[in-house]
């Protein structure tokens, strides 16, 4: 549904995981070829969320697309991965890393930390994260997601810190329109210097 409702010229990948990671599909705009990746998703064995993450992220920054999201979907706690959760958002706070949209399918055994992790990964990106108790509700929160993506804002910037100091650089922005009050700005919470930053988000 999440590709159904992007722009058609929209380029995405399928990266499937259990206790392993598996590229499915490269980028494309084909929605039958990505539709066949997803038919190949099986839940079984452990979960290696936080790898597949690293994984993506590293995929993405082999692209040349000026914006990049993840759409993360998984119905556990992560159990198998090399990478911790840590090492996953440090890995995503690299300059132009990608926002991530994350949906857990949660049982009421796991739910709590995995719920936290979903949540500290999205909001470090400036993405969100949502937790539907039942399959009825994704479609829906697919087709939000994309609307989302279509309308964000992207701000760039020139840090007054020299590239060549490193260490992590926090972002802070305020939005405010008349006749309206102060406005709530979702956006990443910092980054690690790299390359030119330009940092996106949602404004509500």
């Amino acid at each position: 549904m999440l590709v159904k409702a992007s722009n058609p010229d929209d380029q995405v990948f399928v990266v499937n995981f259990n206790d392993e990671y598996y590229l499915d599909q490269e980028f494309t705009p084909d929605i039958k070829k990505l539709q066949g990746a997803l038919e190949h998703v099986e839940a079984r064995g452990g979960t290696a969320l936080y790898d597949a993450i690293v994984a993506s992220a590293d995929y993405l920054t082999h692209s040349k697309l000026q914006r990049k999201a993840l759409f993360v979907v998984t119905d556990g706690e992560d159990d198998a991965s090399q990478e911790t959760l840590e090492q996953a958002i440090h890995k995503l706070q690299q300059e132009n890393g990608p926002v991530v949209y994350a949906i857990g399918l949660l049982g009421e055994e796991k739910s709590r930390k995995a719920k936290r992790a979903l949540e500290l990964i999205s909001e470090r990106t400036g993405g969100i994260s949502f937790f539907p108790p039942t399959l009825d509700q994704v479609d829906e929160i697919s087709r939000s997601i994309a609307r989302d993506i279509r309308n964000q804002y992207t701000i760039t910037y020139a840090p007054s810190t020299p590239k060549t100091v490193a260490g992590y650089r926090t972002i802070h922005v305020d939005a405010h329109a008349r006749p309206y009050k102060k406005l709530t700005v979702r956006t990443r919470t910092g980054y690690y210097p790299g390359q030119e930053q330009q940092g996106a988000g949602g404004v509500n």
